[in-house]
Order: structure tokens, then sequence, then C-alpha cells
């Protein structure tokens, strides 16, 4: 999905501590209903086997990726195209805070075995009748400034 370019733009060279700024402690992590999980559990996999085509079935026919530092991609074959050639790590989602009745899951990314958050996202999800929950819209942003080019 979205992660692959938070991935790049993070660096111990940029993301070190100012003297004398006291870092964000870590957001506590809710209980998501286990049709919320489970989203986040499929996106993980998908990411982690590099497999674009089931991770545009997470989405709506209409849906939208937003990436950092990239334009915005609308309609699950587009979505399938962006996300080609992207994935195949240990994706890490956790949920920071979710409204059912908002339709939304806003949370924060890592990978692997790796202390802390590398990003953070928001799902705007969308559900018809008795279906699944699927993605409408996913942006995403890390949290390392971009290296200088």
């Amino acid at each position: 999905m979205i992660f692959s370019s938070a991935l790049l733009l993070a660096s111990p060279a940029i993301a070190h501590d100012a003297e004398g700024v006291k870092r964000a402690q870590p957001l506590p992590d809710p209980a998501l209903p286990a049709p919320l999980d489970r989203v986040l559990r499929d996106y993980e996999q998908a990411w982690r086997t590099g497999d674009a085509k089931t991770l545009a079935a997470l989405f709506t026919e209409d849906g939208f990726v937003l990436q950092s530092n990239q334009p915005p991609v609308r309609g699950r074959s587009a979505i399938e195209a962006a996300y080609t050639g992207q994935g195949s790590s240990p994706l890490r989602l956790r949920a920071l805070a979710y409204a059912v009745e908002r339709n939304n899951i806003i949370g924060a990314y890592g990978y692997g075995n790796n202390a802390g958050d590398t990003g953070k996202f928001t799902l705007t999800l969308k559900r018809v009748g008795d279906g699944p929950w699927l993605i409408f819209s996913d942006m995403d942003n890390g949290n390392a400034p971009p290296r200088a080019r």
C-alpha cells in the first residue's frame, strides 16, 4: 500500500531527536472489532507477500490510495498498478483509534521487529449490506521528513 514510500523516507540520519526536544509518547492500541481488524491483517499479509492484486481487492472499485510524495491513485486496477513492485516486507499495522459509525481507522505502521512507528495512516472504509469492510481511501505518510536530493 502506501507504506513503501514512507519506508524509503525513514532514515536514522534524519530521524534523530534535537537536543532538548521531548519525544512524543506512543499512543495506545485500542482493540478493534474483528471485522475491522481483519482489514488490517489482510492488508499486512498481502503486503508481506508483495501481492498487488490481493491488496487492490481489499479496496472498493472506486477506492483511493494517497501515498506520501505520490499523486493520488483511484480505482482497483490503478491501485494494483501502483502497488506492483511494492511490499514484500514485514509490515506491522496498529490502530490508534477507530469509529465504526464514521467508517474509519486511524493508525500507525512500522516494519518487522523495529521499535516504534515509521509512519501513520488513515483508512476510510465502506461496507455494502452484510459484506466485508473494504477500503475506500488509504492515506499514509512517514514520521521522518523527506531526504534532501
